[in-house]
C-alpha cells in the first residue's frame, strides 16, 4: 500500500494545531491533559491523520504515565518503529504505517504477563471508534 503524502498546507487544513504539532511535528501531549483513558468498552483507535485502525481497546492498560498505552498494535502492520536520539536520549519512535504520523513511543516496561511492551502513544494522535 502507497503511503499517503500530503503537504504541509493540506495537513493544517484537516487537523487541529495541536493535532498538527503532535502528530506531523513528533510533538508530545501533556501527560494526563488528553482524553482515552481506560475504559471496558470495545472498539479500535484510529489514526487521527489517515484514520488507519491501529489499536484495539482490548489492548489498552493504565500504565500511569499520563498517555494511553497499549500492549501492541492492531496488528504488524499498522505501525512503523524507527530510532529516536532526540533529547539526549535513544527511544523507539511509533508511527502510522499508512501516513508517518507520529504517534509516541514504544518501552520495554509493559506488562510481563503479555508483551512486555508499552506502546506510549499521544491521545491526541488517535480517534476511537467504539463497537468496532
Amino acid at each position: 500500500m502507497a503511503k499517503i503524502e500530503k503537504s504541509p498546507e493540506q495537513w493544517r487544513e484537516e487537523l487541529t494545531p495541536e493535532q498538527y504539532r503532535v502528530a506531523r511535528e513528533k510533538g508530545t501531549e501533556r501527560p494526563f491533559t488528553g482524553d482515552y483513558q481506560v475504559r471496558d468498552e470495545q472498539g479500535i483507535y484510529h489514526c487521527i491523520c489517515c484514520h488507519a485502525p491501529l489499536f484495539e481497546n482490548e489492548h489498552k492498560f493504565d500504565a500511569g504515565c499520563g498517555w494511553p498505552s497499549f500492549d501492541r498494535p492492531l496488528g504488524r502492520h499498522s505501525v512503523e518503529e524507527h530510532q529516536d536520539t532526540t533529547h539526549g536520549m535513544v527511544r523507539t519512535e511509533v508511527v502510522c504505517s499508512h501516513c508517518d504520523a507520529h504517534l509516541g513511543h514504544v518501552f520495554p516496561d509493559g506488562p510481563p504477563e503479555s508483551t512486555g511492551l508499552r506502546y506510549c502513544i499521544n491521545s491526541v494522535s488517535l480517534e476511537f471508534h467504539p463497537g468496532e
